[in-house]
């Protein structure tokens, strides 16, 4: 996730980026302005075409439209970040839980530091599998110390494993006496909650905007454009030019940062920071871990 300051705004108003729409958009702003040019060409220069042909009458229809489109463009960021702050949420969730967890077992387990380092070492290692199960498959994963043993043992679903690791671990401390019936029931309701969090992920992960609705909205902007030189080239001129194609640039960033936005597990700039928060669990953990009475 890209950082920044809120209060540079000139920085924030000039920066360029890799993830910036105006890089992505910039070849078919080109392709826009050309065509915008061609109609402009087409209407004034060839056929005269003046304010009182049949054509400019095109102009109420398209404000029509664009009264619709600015309303599923509305909608389509709105889902897009709600998709967004969901995923940001579970992962806030993992965090408190996280600490929770690793404050009940540093105090259950106050007298048995081996058991309790190696709980804490599946707890440690939950969020940044969990980042990887729910990125791309080129991500590598930042850690503070050596998991090589548990990564090792994983097989399939790594987030999973890792819970039945730590489940298998707590019963044995149970039969061992050392973990009472009643701080089983709830260090197992935490073991539950890291399962929601994940399931949470996987559900916003693979349940992707419908591809019908996302596929209309392109195709409306691009009919929405395209017929704004038509409808408004007689009466305005060349400066419908630069317009046309700003208002391609408005609509189509909207459309591209809510595709961004709405899987926010991709590692991309503008997406959750996953192994940054699972490194801050990371080292929560072992500073719980090391803090006794």
């Amino acid at each position: 996730m890209r950082v920044y300051d809120t209060k540079h705004f000139l920085k924030i108003l000039f920066s360029l980026h890799k993830s910036d729409t105006l890089k992505i958009l910039f070849p078919s702003m080109i392709m826009v302005g050309l065509y915008s040019w061609g109609i402009e060409y087409l209407e004034v220069e060839y056929l005269h075409l003046n304010s009182k042909s049949g054509i400019s009458n095109v102009g109420m229809i398209h404000s029509l439209l664009g009264f619709v489109l600015s309303l599923l463009l509305v909608f389509r960021t709105n889902t897009a970040y709600d998709r967004w702050w969901e995923g940001r949420k579970l992962w806030g969730k993992l965090v408190n839980d996280s600490r929770n967890f690793a404050i009940k077992i540093n105090s259950i387990l106050e007298n048995d530091r081996k058991d309790a380092e190696q709980i804490a070492r599946y707890l440690k290692f939950f969020p940044h599998f969990l980042a990887k199960h729910l990125s791309k498959d080129s991500t590598r994963l930042a850690l503070d110390e050596d998991y090589s043993e548990i990564e090792q043992s994983i097989k399939n679903h790594g987030p999973n494993e890792i819970i039945i690791l730590l489940t298998y671990k707590l019963n044995q401390l149970k039969k061992e006496g050392k973990i009472s019936d009643v701080e089983m029931v709830y260090l197992d309701t935490q073991l539950s909650g890291f399962l929601e969090v994940c399931g949470g992920c996987e559900r916003i992960k693979n349940t992707p905007i419908p591809y019908s609705y996302s596929s209309f909205v392109k195709k409306f902007i691009i009919l929405y454009v395209m017929a704004l030189p038509v409808a408004y080239v007689i009466s305005i001129g060349l400066f419908m030019i630069p317009l046309t194609v700003f208002v391609y640039y408005v609509l189509m960033s909207l459309e591209i940062i809510a595709e961004e936005i709405e899987d926010p597990f991709n590692n991309d700039e503008n997406d959750i920071p996953m192994e940054t928060l699972a490194q801050n669990i990371e080292r929560n953990v072992h500073q719980i871990m090391g803090s006794k009475k």
